[in-house]
This record gives structure tokens, sequence and C-alpha cells, in this order.
């Protein structure tokens, strides 16, 4: 475990922005995380950082989850493959793909390590983590005991799960379990895969070609974190009752909508933030990708404050013209004491 001391989170966060933390351990080994978990006071917990937007400095112990290593579990139609919470994402995807192992190929290039994914239940392109979950394990942060989490206990929603809510800071993901399929059973019905596979001439897509239309498709819409700053998706698509729904539309027609729970509909953040007029708009360091409404970006040198400031602006835009208030999907650690 290495131990950096009033460290810099810059280089380990994708927006980019700089703030400090008292003390920042980069931990690969288990035991030593046991130990560490029990002595440390109120941790945060770090991994890839794609959806973390420090505000200022961090007076807190940061944990960074390293552990790496991906095991077959169980064998089979479904196996059941283990996974260590500091593999990052998107390497796991590949893994899969080079295994012609089915179910996560909608998920390319999702920022991020395992350990955070099942904490906002990950989803792209009309697939979410919880259709492939089997179980975590993590430890409980001041007492070391190992537990195991299965798939109801975890409470899934959308961007959502219980490490966001009840059990929030009370434990250290360390592991997930993952049942994909040799039988593949592929979901192209998100439009813009279908547009891809077309213009491709694929009428017979293999998971290989479905996780290429993703990547592409990705690359063409969100900006590379390593040459601008960003944290993708800054907003959660916001659900609300299809009767408040149907209402706003009457004031403003071409208002899209999907169904989601029995009562709701979900409409997209983008499109409410481009109607909004934030498209491309850039205030100092801080910015509105002109590309795609729903991520903001850090253009170089801007302030965590800077970029929440413009978040809030957004949101207050939006609930003046929509009546539809927004939440922020990234985590925000700011001023912490």
């Amino acid at each position: 475990m290495e131990l950096i001391n009033n460290a810099s989170l810059k280089d380990f966060t994708t927006f980019g922005v700089e703030a400090a933390c008292d003390h920042l351990y980069r931990v690969e080994d288990y035991e030593e995380l046991k130990l560490a978990v029990q002595y440390l006071e109120r941790p945060l917990i770090l991994g890839g950082g794609s959806n973390v937007l420090p505000i200022g400095d961090i007076h807190r112990n940061v944990l960074r989850i390293e552990m790496k290593g991906i095991h077959l579990l169980e064998d089979g139609d479904q196996p059941i493959i283990g996974v260590a919470a500091g593999e990052v994402w998107h390497d796991f995807v590949m893994w899969a793909l080079r295994n012609d192992l089915g179910g996560v190929e909608n998920l390319s290039l999702i920022p991020g390590t395992m350990g955070a994914a099942p904490m906002q239940n990950i989803g792209a392109y009309g697939v979410e983590l919880e259709s492939v979950f089997h179980s975590l394990q993590a430890i409980e942060i001041g007492t070391g005991k190992v537990r195991v989490f299965f798939k109801e206990e975890c409470k899934f929603g959308y961007r959502d799960s219980i490490f966001k809510k009840e059990v929030k800071d009370k434990y250290v993901i360390t592991g997930v379990n993952l049942q994909l399929t040799r039988d593949h059973k592929l979901n192209t019905t998100y439009g813009a895969i279908q547009d891809v596979l077309i213009e491709k001439g694929i009428s017979h897509p293999t998971i290989h070609d479905v996780s290429d239309a993703v990547v592409s498709i990705r690359q063409s819409k969100l900006p590379d974190p390593k040459v601008i700053g960003n944290a993708g998706s800054f907003f959660k698509n916001p659900v609300i009752p299809t009767e408040q729904f149907e209402k706003i539309k009457e004031m403003h027609p071409s208002l899209p909508g999907y169904p989601a729970e029995v009562g709701l509909t979900k409409v997209p953040a983008g499109w409410l933030i481009e109607q909004s007029g934030w498209k491309g708009y850039r205030k100092g360091n801080a910015g509105c990708y002109e590309k795609q409404a729903l991520v903001l970006v850090n253009h170089g040198g801007a302030r965590g404050e800077e970029i929440w400031e413009l978040a809030q602006d957004i949101i207050s835009s939006v609930k003046d013209k929509f009546q539809i208030e927004l939440n922020p999907e990234v985590n925000l650690w700011g001023n912490e004491k």
C-alpha cells in the first residue's frame, strides 16, 4: 500500500480538476485493504475517478482501489466470472469478447473500474449491469468484516443502488461476480446501434459487431477525457410521473419521453439542456460539450467549483423552462471536513 500525503487528485479523476486530499492510499492488496478500513476514519473510495467531481480540497482519507484479477468461478452455458474491483471496466468487456462471452457488449467503453459499476448500476444502449449481475464482495468500513451482496440485496434502480443510499460510505466493494452467456442474445433495439450496423451492411451481428458499434457511437458523441476533462454524462435522465409528462408536452409538443416503470416516463436530460440553450456554452474553462449537452467539460484549468456552478445554472434553467429538476449522476466531493 502506497501513502501519498497532501496528494493532488488531478491525475486520479477524468475531470482533471486540481484538488488535493490530506492522505491518498493506493491499495493493491486485499489484506492491506481489510486492515486499512478498520483504522482510517471516514475514507472516501476512489476507483477510476470517472464519476467524481472534486469541489475544493478534500480533508478526508482517500482509498484508491487497485486490486486486479479476473477468474472463472463457475463454468457452463452461463458462466460466473469473478472480477477484482480495480479492473478497468472496458478491459473486462474486451476480456469477455475474447472469450466469446456475451451480456456486456452494449456496455463497451464505459469509463471507470469494476468496483464502481454496481454502485450506480451502469448502463448504456438498452442494457444495465443488473442484467448480468450475480453478486459482489465488500468489506465493512470500521470493522473489516466481509459481506456478500446478492442482486436482490443491492436494490438496483436507474443509476442507483443500495450503495448510494442505505449503506453509502459503509462498505468498500472488493470484487464483482457477473453471470455472462455463451448463447448470445443480442440487444440491438437502440436506434443508433441499428443505424451503425445497417451502415456497415451487417445483417447478422455478433457480440463483437455490437461492441464495435457502441464504441463507434460513444467516440462520436463523447470527448476523450485524456484530451478534454469530463466524466461522461453529468446528469441523470429524469424520471417523472407520466401525468406530469403529458402536461409538459402540451406546452412543448416535441418533448421526447420513454416508458419507465408503471406510471413513469423517462425524459432525455440532454434534450432538455440543449433546448434550454446550453449546448456548446462555455464560461471560463468550464463548458457544456458541443456534441452532447449532457456532458460538462473542463477545457483546461477549470476548478471543480466552476464546473459545479455551471451545473447549478443548467439545473435552474431547465427547471424554469420545463418544470423538471435535473440531478447529477456524478458524485460530488467537496469541502469535506
